[in-house]
């Protein structure tokens, strides 16, 4: 990637960033640029305790990644957090999807901000207690 296209992505995340998580334009920059730089941010998923989501994932666990379809679904009447951004998940022509977990609440404003960008989800291995979500730059 050129400089100048790094430049340009880093500004224009740099400053979504920054609207959406509450004007700390410095703050907002430094995140974009590692951001940009990584070519992907990798957040936890949280909730994946909770019901029947140790089950999902070992099931996850068991497909090819590429057979795997993550959304990123927000939430705004959920009671809890109005900003709430959930992660579903299915199968490649599986009946449907499953609500694995969410976005941590300190992270939705860069989820936003990165909205639009295909998301892919990687379950972490051994004993299954989370979830990774990765989302490109």
């Amino acid at each position: 990637m050129s400089n100048k296209t790094m430049k340009s992505k880093v500004f224009t995340l740099g400053n979504k960033l920054a609207l959406r998580t509450g004007g700390d334009r410095r703050a907002a920059f430094i995140e974009a640029w590692s951001i940009v730089k990584a070519g992907a941010i990798v957040l936890p998923v949280r909730g994946v305790m909770a019901g029947n989501r140790q089950e999902a994932l070992r099931r996850l666990a068991a497909y090819d990644p590429a057979d795997v379809q993550t959304f990123l679904f927000p939430e705004p009447e959920n009671p809890r957090d109005q900003n709430a951004i959930a992660v579903m998940v299915g199968i490649t022509g599986g009946r449907g999807f499953y609500k694995l977990g969410y976005i941590p609440a300190t992270r939705t404003g860069i989820v936003s901000a990165l909205r639009g960008k295909s998301p892919t989800i990687r379950v972490l291995g051994g004993d299954i207690r989370g979830a990774r979500i990765t989302l490109t730059a």
